[in-house]
C-alpha cells in the first residue's frame, strides 16, 4: 500500500516537472526557437488549431523564425494570432511566407523574464510540496487504521522526503538553465 502511494506521488511530481518544462520553453529567450510559438492558437477553417497544424515552423538562423503555411490562404490569420500572443514579435509577411525577427533582449527585459522563471519554478516547487502532504496524509492514515506500523511511517515518510527533495532539485535545475538562456548575451 505504501509502495503503491509511493509510486503514485513520484509519477504526479514528474508531471509537475515535465509540466515547468513545458512551460519554460515557451519563455523567450534570446535565441529564436520553434518552442515559442507552440501556444499561438490560430483560427481556421472555422476552427481554432495549434499553429503547427497550419504551418512548418523553422529556425533557420539564430535570431530568425520562419512560418511556411500549408495554405497560403491561412497566413493573415496566422499573422493575426502572433500578433495577438504576449511574445512581442512583429511578423513579417511576403506573401508566402513569414518572418519573425527574434531581436536580442535589453537587460531590463531579461531580468523580467529570470523573475517569471522563478514564479514558475516556485509554482512547481509549491505543487509538489501540495503532493507529498496529499501523500503523507494518506500514509498517516493508513497508520491510524492500523493498517501500517509506526516505523513503516517513519520509513515512508523519509522516503517521502527524498523523492520531494528530488523533485525540487530538478525543478531548481532546470530553472538556473532557463535563466543562463536569458542572461547570455
Amino acid at each position: 500500500m505504501i509502495d503503491d502511494i509511493l509510486l503514485d506521488v513520484e509519477d504526479r511530481m514528474e508531471k509537475a516537472v515535465a509540466a515547468l518544462r513545458s512551460d519554460l520553453l515557451g519563455i523567450r529567450t534570446g535565441r529564436a526557437t520553434p518552442a515559442l510559438l507552440d501556444r499561438i492558437r490560430v483560427e481556421a477553417y472555422s476552427t481554432v488549431m495549434p499553429l503547427n497544424q497550419v504551418a512548418t515552423v523553422a529556425v533557420p538562423e539564430p535570431r530568425l523564425i520562419t512560418i511556411r503555411p500549408y495554405d497560403v490562404s491561412t497566413i493573415g490569420a496566422i499573422e493575426r494570432a502572433i500578433l495577438k500572443s504576449d511574445l512581442g514579435l512583429t511578423p513579417n509577411n511576403d506573401g508566402k511566407m513569414i518572418r519573425l525577427a527574434v531581436p536580442p533582449l535589453t537587460d531590463e527585459r531579461r531580468h523580467d523574464l529570470a523573475r517569471m522563471v522563478n514564479r514558475r519554478v516556485e509554482e512547481a516547487r509549491v505543487a509538489i510540496r501540495n503532493l507529498r502532504r496529499e501523500a503523507l496524509r494518506s500514509i498517516t492514515d493508513l497508520q491510524k487504521e492500523g493498517e501500517i506500523s509506526e516505523d513503516d511511517l517513519y520509513k515512508s515518510r523519509d522516503d517521502l522526503q527524498k523523492v520531494t527533495d528530488d523533485y525540487t532539485k530538478r525543478c531548481d535545475e532546470l530553472g538556473e538553465q532557463k535563466q543562463a538562456e536569458i542572461m547570455e548575451f
